[in-house]
Formats: C-alpha cells, sequence, structure tokens
C-alpha cells in the first residue's frame, strides 16, 4: 500500500494524504480522522528508503573495516561515531578482509544510493580505482593519499617513530623487535615504521626480529614465544599497540624470564596501567575529521599530529 491507495480509499487527495501522515497542517479535523483510520485499518508504514530516495539522502555511512581487532579500527569508529550521531547519520559496518572484491561490491552499492558516503578504514582496492567512484558520492580514506584528489583524514606519523626510535638510540638498546599488522609491501604504516628505523639508526632492521601479523594481545605473547624458541632474544619490543606490550610481557612473566623493555602504540588503558612508553596517533580525532568529511562531501586533506609519550 502507498499513499496513492489510501487517498483512493479515503476519498481524499494524495497532497493531504502526505500532509496527514507527515503531520502537516492546513488539514481539517474530519480529513485527518478519516486518513488516520484508513491507515490505522490497513497497517500502512511509510516506506522510509523510498522517502529518502527522493530527497536525495539517506543519511546511512558505510564505513569499511578489515577487522576490529586493533584499536586503530576501533578508535577510528568510535570518533567517526561521535560526529555521526549528532548530525543525524547512521553508521553501517561494512567487513571487508582486504578483499578487493568485496570493496568493489561496497562501491557499487555507493553507486546505487544504499548510502550517501563511505569512509575506508583500510583498502586492499587502489586508489585510483577509488576516484572512479567519488562522482557516486563521497569517499573519505584514513591515510595520506599523497599527490591524489580524494578527501582523507589521516594522523601524521612519522616524527612520533622517529622521536621514539631516537630515545630506543639513547638507551643503547641493539636488538630490537619490531611487531606489525601488515606486511611492509601492502601496508603504509609498515613501510613508516621502517623508513623511521632507517632515517634514525642508518641501517636496516633486523630481520631475524620483526613479526608481522600482529594485532591482539594473543599475537603479541606468541610472537615473544616465537623469539624465544628461536633463541633470538629481543632486549627491546616496538609494538603495534599497547595491549600487544601487554602481550609480550605476559609471555616473559609466565615463564620466569627477564622483562624486556616496551614500547606501545594507542596509548591505550592497558599501556598506562603498566606505565610503558607510547604513541598517541589521535585515531578518535581522525575518525571525526573523516565524518565531517563524509558529511559535508569536502574533497580535502586533514592530518592529525602523532606523539610519543615517554613514561
Amino acid at each position: 500500500m502507498n499513499i496513492h491507495d489510501i487517498a483512493k480509499i479515503s476519498g481524499y487527495s494524495s497532497s493531504t494524504v502526505s500532509r496527514v501522515i507527515n503531520n502537516r497542517n492546513y488539514v481539517s479535523d474530519k480529513a485527518r480522522q478519516d486518513i488516520q483510520k484508513v491507515i490505522k485499518d490497513f497497517d500502512y508504514v511509510p516506506n522510509d528508503v523510498a522517502r529518502d530516495l527522493s530527497k536525495g539522502k539517506t543519511h546511512n555511512i558505510g564505513v569499511v573495516l578489515p577487522h576490529t581487532k586493533h584499536p586503530y579500527y576501533t578508535q577510528l569508529v568510535e570518533g567517526i561515531m561521535s560526529a555521526a550521531f549528532p548530525a543525524g547519520y547512521r553508521i553501517v559496518m561494512l567487513p571487508s578482509k582486504f578483499d578487493a572484491d568485496v570493496e568493489m561490491n561496497y562501491l557499487n552499492r555507493l553507486r546505487r544510493k544504499a548510502y550517501d558516503a563511505i569512509i575506508f578504514t583500510s583498502h586492499g582496492i587502489s586508489l585510483k580505482e577509488l576516484l572512479k567512484y567519488q562522482k557516486y558520492g563521497s569517499i573519505v580514506i584514513c591515510h595520506n593519499p599523497g599527490e591524489l584528489n580524494i578527501a582523507a583524514a589521516y594522523t601524521h606519523r612519522e616524527e612520533s617513530y622517529i622521536d621514539a626510535y631516537k630515545w630506543i638510540k639513547s638507551q643503547n638498546y641493539q636488538r630490537i623487535s619490531i611487531l606489525l599488522s601488515r606486511d611492509y609491501q601492502i601496508s603504509a604504516t609498515a613501510q613508516k615504521t621502517i623508513q623511521a628505523y632507517r632515517k634514525t639508526f642508518g641501517s636496516e632492521p633486523d630481520h631475524r626480529l620483526l613479526n608481522t601479523d600482529v594485532t591482539t594481545f594473543d599475537d603479541g605473547y606468541n610472537a615473544a614465544a616465537q623469539f624465544h624458541h628461536n633463541q633470538y632474544e629481543p632486549d627491546i619490543y616496538f609494538t603495534n599497540g599497547d595491549d600487544i606490550a601487554a602481550g609480550v610481557r605476559q609471555f616473559y612473566l609466565d615463564n620466569d624470564l627477564k622483562l624486556p623493555m616496551l614500547v606501545g602504540q594507542e596509548n591505550q588503558l592497558s599501556g598506562r596501567i603498566l606505565n610503558i612508553p607510547t604513541i598517541n596517533h589521535h585515531f578518535h580525532e581522525v575518525g571525526k575529521l573523516a565524518c565531517e568529511l563524509a558529511i559535508n562531501n569536502e574533497i580535502k586533506q586533514l592530518s592529525v599530529e602523532s606523539e610519543f609519550i615517554l613514561r
């Protein structure tokens, strides 16, 4: 049933029915009562999708994220939601697992007006492919796009990484383990982490002390166990999360081993409790900025400075 059916049954015009449904003025009491009776008798409910499309807005923003195991994603989402709710927008979570085909499906849904905008917290699809879909709605990424003209909100990490490495160097640590979420070849974050190491130490990190696919407390625990099993013990861990650093620490405690020095990231509660150095990337603020760009359909690049916190 639609408003034309209600109009036919009630004997009033479609415009009068529309005014009643939307609680507008300029409707007589009798007409309002007659129309509301038909609505009640037939249990009519307005179609929000059709109404939104008629207005050219869905007030839905899709947020593409590969997983939620790392605070990078959870903090971004918290920031996005803090900006979306006051503006009257709904957030639709779109899991991707870095699968380019899945991400392409989401872009085609943007093209079909399922969302007003899409925020990519990370992506497997190329930036050049994303650019092709900007004409269908706002697309925002959460890393530096370089010279490409696409909306972006991101944290400027390089200086905080260098500050952390300079401190590590000043303490004369030699066996520096670096824990990463993804491989250097495919991760911009991993690339910045290693580039900052090269700038600070003038050499490549020891590949025997690198470990990837580390995103959780358990991953940190297992990475420490692997190094111990290989009899190549780091004297400091530069981890990609405070919870991950806590996992490393727990392995050493469980096995009555001397604790190594730990450096975390994301300024999580675990890092504050353990009182370890960390890097605050302010991802909550990045998420807010990304959402504001999506809502306003602005093509800007906005960056937030990270900071190394020495405890």
